[in-house]
């Protein structure tokens, strides 16, 4: 018998019982949009951890940290624990790292009328500055021979008015008004000197040092975001890291740069020395590797991606036991299939029968209620999916903006391999569900079926 043939009859024998049909079908309705929506809350929490992490910074980079800089004193060497530019070339000798670079940090005075403010100068290479998302400008420009900047969207919290001493106000989000983009920026680099200069210590006085000089920097973009919106950039304003060492060492000479180390006699180091620096690897799954390799050279490191395993393996907890949630409803489907096939098996135990005295294949009458268990499995599933998608419209429409707030991730997810799979998995279960009646309609007695009432 054919198998169109044998879908025919299966179908024929569901519509004769319509209400008993579509009772059960239903059941496998809820059973598998109860799981569609449950592994979606689970696959939409896991992409809105992942949309968390990566707006903190990027999954593939590692933050290398260098605080004690070599001023201990058991040390016999202090300039082995330095990490400087030579520091760089051996991170980049390590498996899976594409690229290292160091940052160069220091606090300065900037001042744009009567504004001020105290603050975070960060130099690093012009080639990482191409992950900065920015709002207003652009990147700096390579072959300018000008230092510019790319401001922070929250640095203007950092300035103040000096005449009065108002600052940002967190309440009302109003503060300072600095024009980053149109007017420039006066900075003093010597801040030790300019403090002197303004408030001098010692004697009578009366004859305060010398005050330092001031430059002009101008800003090329602005990071993307309001004075509140934080991220990776958020803070500290960016320039080139090299135009950065070359200015430094025009401004000090021979005198020690702030924040750098001195040797015994007080002199500074020919070279620069890092407290921060940053390791790119080719993919995430090579980062925790990589990260225990720079731990083990002595230096302190760490990752989003140290994070998110350990968040990905909560999330996955979450999304077994929602799961397990639904396979509950459409495990009590199937027990409702089950019985439905039963039911079947007594009704048409005379019909069973003529197959069997006509010469009809075992294998055929197995089949033939296996597929009408399947039919009822398959109708069930797609529905329960197209059901699942409304769902899921409806929870992605009024809740996730409540519970997501600030973020552009769904509570709800179904791509579309969860879509097929349930399906898949539906008239699998039905199958199954409706195996052992197709055993028994299989042993009934030929003659026994025919004179049955």
């Amino acid at each position: 018998m054919r198998f169109f043939d044998l879908l025919s009859m299966s179908v024929n024998s569901l519509l004769r019982r319509k209400l008993r049909t579509f009772l059960t079908v239903l059941g496998v309705v809820i059973g598998t949009a109860s799981i569609v929506v449950m592994i979606s809350l689970g696959i939409g929490l896991n992409k809105f951890t992942m949309e968390q992490y990566e707006s903190s910074g990027s999954l593939t980079a590692i933050r290398v940290y260098n605080y004690d800089r070599g001023n201990s004193s058991d040390k016999t060497n202090p300039e082995d624990s330095f990490m400087t530019d030579d520091t760089m070339k051996v991170f980049e000798r390590i498996p899976h790292v594409v690229s290292a670079y160091p940052k160069l940090n220091m606090f300065v005075i900037m001042k744009q009328g009567v504004y001020e403010g105290n603050v975070q100068l960060v130099g690093i290479p012009l080639s990482a500055m191409k992950d900065i998302k920015l709002g207003e400008g652009k990147l700096p420009d390579a072959d300018s021979q000008d230092m510019e900047m790319v401001v922070g969207n929250m640095t203007s919290q950092d300035f103040y008015n000096s005449k009065t001493g108002d600052g940002y106000d967190y309440r009302t989000g109003k503060g300072p008004d600095v024009d980053f983009m149109n007017k420039p920026l006066f900075t003093i680099f010597d801040t030790d000197a300019y403090y002197q200069s303004k408030y001098p210590s010692g004697g009578d006085g009366t004859s305060p040092a010398k005050p330092p000089k001031k430059y002009m920097l101008k800003t090329a973009g602005i990071v993307e975001g309001g004075p509140e919106d934080w991220n990776e950039y958020s803070y500290g304003i960016y320039v080139d890291i090299e135009k950065l060492k070359t200015q430094l060492k025009q401004i000090f000479k021979k005198n020690p740069i702030p924040g750098q180390p001195t040797n015994k006699k007080g002199k500074p180091y020919n070279y620069f020395v890092y407290e921060q620096a940053t390791v790119n690897v080719d993919d995430m799954k090579n980062v925790v590797e990589v990260q225990k390799a720079i731990n083990n050279m002595g230096y302190e490191a760490n990752s989003q991606m140290e994070w998110l395993e350990q968040s990905q393996k909560q999330s996955n907890m979450v999304q077994a036991v929602l799961g397990g949630i639904g396979a509950v409803s459409l495990f009590v489907a199937a027990i409702g299939i089950a019985n439905t096939m039963m039911m079947s098996i007594y009704e048409r135990t005379k019909e069973i029968g003529v197959i069997k005295v006509l010469g009809c294949a075992m294998g055929n009458i197995r089949s033939m209620f296996l597929i009408e268990a399947g039919f009822i499995g398959f109708v069930g599933g797609v529905v329960g999916v197209l059901l699942s998608y409304g769902v899921s419209f409806l929870i992605n429409k009024f809740l996730a903006g409540a519970l997501l707030y600030g973020m552009t991730s769904k509570l709800s997810m179904i791509p579309p391999w969860l879509g097929f799979a349930s399906i898949g998995f539906a008239v699998l279960i039905g199958m199954i569900a409706g195996f052992f009646p197709a055993l028994r309609a299989m042993k009934l007695s030929p003659l026994a079926a025919i004179r049955n009432d």
